[in-house]
């Protein structure tokens, strides 16, 4: 009898582990080891067919995805509660396959012209993308901690990926070192709420300080709790360090040049939005008994985003570094709509949509990058775009686009993303964040338009730059795959600027 006393607790937690609830994370931890066995077993002239495969696989799993979102394991629990299953879970399920498929395109033209290895690559960037799928339905700090582990250790292969660079070894070290700290301060966090919600003389404790539902009570009995209210302060700097927002922002423009372009994509949109994700169900659900607290350091946190990252991309003329600041000024938008989200829950859904727009538009962007880029990836300068638009005029109309997008342009979906946010920022009287956030919004037109004018109509510095016989990088042909996705690309932007239809609707019910 002792025994099966014993035992009864651990086939309970057992009873709850429903594989299926992580089927498509289990297809791609397949997939991932299916990549290195085919490395190991092709003969070295058919390894090219790793790329198609990894890609082929992730579109299966997304296909997969979209037909099913509406799983039978919505608004569930599963895995003794370490995971829950909700439509804004499914939504980022879609959002990062999508994402680690355009990464590994992007790949296919990057490591090709630097001779790296590909089968790793591909395996690092799908194994990310399972994790971050977990992250964003974890509903536990044990399973966001390593899910967010997870991705980090990651990233720290894929910022060096290119050995024989120095710029890529040194944005490698400074991430590593600088996520680590971020790792600690989120831990720390992490300690104190499970240390004061274990203390069974407060209100509320029930000594489950990591799981998320627990905790939400115990917040709400105890709101004035000063470990409570630090605990989930240092929370949220931790992750405020994945999606680039000041103070903790100082890592990017070094990590964005030195890291390869398909990687430097993969941080300033998968990364960031597993920021947010994160973000919404701490801030908007766990620590919403804190909101007298969170709230106006969100704020503070959004104003400092917006203008740092808006006035620092003004004087680079490297792409990669501007389009890292110009990435700290799109957080501080996003954070606007997650602090509009307390008043106006509605909000949640244009966060998505904004999400989903900067996804359109910057990976058309590094599209075009991944092209430009020769063979020192990092060191792509303004100057290295002049004429861009009558030389390759493909090239030229989707950066346009891609720029326009990110720039708020009407009619493109970077618009909509901003207006959308806006107007609930309005509803939810936030006039002083909507003052800066449109003030950040003309800021940034102009090194928008400056990088237009370099590839349309090139400044004497630049056409002096050409004639001077320094080397600029010889741009190879667009692949017929890669323009296919260029162009749906910079199609999306445009209709999603046009019309929402039933995405938009559906996203801003959420």
């Amino acid at each position: 009898m002792p025994a099966a006393v014993t035992l009864s607790p651990l086939h309970d937690i057992a009873a709850s582990n429903d594989w299926g609830a992580i089927f498509p994370e289990l297809l791609l931890a397949g997939l991932a080891v299916l990549v290195l066995v085919l490395e190991l077993v092709l003969p070295r002239t058919q390894r090219a067919l790793i790329p198609a495969l990894s890609l082929c696989g992730l579109a299966v799993i997304l296909l997969g995805l979209g037909i099913n979102f509406h799983t039978a394991y919505l608004n569930q629990d599963t895995f003794a509660g370490l995971l829950h299953h909700s439509e804004g879970g499914q939504f980022m399920r879609v959002f990062f396959v999508l994402t680690a498929m355009l990464v590994c395109l992007l790949a296919t033209v990057t490591l090709e012209r630097h001779a790296a290895p590909g089968a790793e690559f591909y395996h690092l960037v799908i194994v990310i993308t399972a994790a971050l799928m977990l992250l964003a339905q974890s509903n536990h700090f044990v399973l966001l901690f390593v899910a967010l582990e997870t991705v980090t250790v990651g990233f720290y292969i894929l910022v060096s990926y290119f050995r024989t660079s120095s710029a890529s070894l040194e944005g490698g070290l400074k991430y590593l070192i600088l996520s680590a700290l971020s790792s600690a301060i989120l831990l720390f966090g992490i300690v104190l709420l499970y240390g004061v919600a274990g203390n069974r003389a407060l209100p509320g404790a029930t000594g489950e300080g990591m799981s998320f539902s627990a905790l939400r009570g115990f917040l709400a009995a105890n709101p004035h709790n000063f470990l409570a209210n630090l605990g989930a302060v240092l929370v949220l700097a931790g992750v405020a360090f994945k999606i680039g927002a000041v103070p903790f922002q100082f890592w990017i423009p070094d990590v964005y040049q030195g890291a390869p372009t398909p990687v430097t994509a993969f941080l300033a949109v998968g990364s960031k939005a597993a920021g947010f994700a994160v973000l919404m169900v701490l801030a908007l659900d766990v620590f919403r008994p804190l909101q007298a607290v969170i709230m106006p350091a969100l704020s503070l946190m959004a104003v400092a985003t917006i203008l740092v990252g808006n006035l620092a991309a003004l004087t680079q003329s490297n792409v990669k570094r501007l389009m890292g600041l110009s990435g700290v000024s799109h957080a501080g938008y996003l954070l606007v709509g997650v602090i509009a989200a307390y008043r106006e829950p509605s909000a949640v859904g244009a966060v998505y949509f904004y999400l989903l727009a900067y996804l359109f538009a910057s990976f058309t962007v590094f599209a075009v990058m991944a092209h430009v880029s020769g063979a020192s990836d990092a060191d792509q300068d303004l100057e290295h775009y002049a004429n861009l638009a009558r030389e390759r005029p493909f090239l030229g109309a989707i950066l346009a686009v891609g720029l326009g997008s990110l720039a708020g342009i009407p009619p493109l979906a970077g618009f909509m993303g901003k207006l959308l946010v806006f107007i609930f920022a309005f509803k939810a009287g936030l006039y002083g964040l909507l003052t800066v956030a449109l003030v950040g919004v003309v800021i940034s037109i102009y090194y928008y338009f400056g990088w237009i004018r370099a590839a349309f109509f090139p400044s004497r510095r630049a056409l002096d730059f050409a004639a001077s016989g320094a080397p600029v990088p010889a741009i190879p042909r667009v692949s017929g795959a890669v323009a296919v996705a260029m162009l749906l690309l910079a199609a999306a932007s445009l209709v999603l600027g046009f019309y929402q239809g039933p995405l938009g609707a559906w996203l801003i019910a959420r």
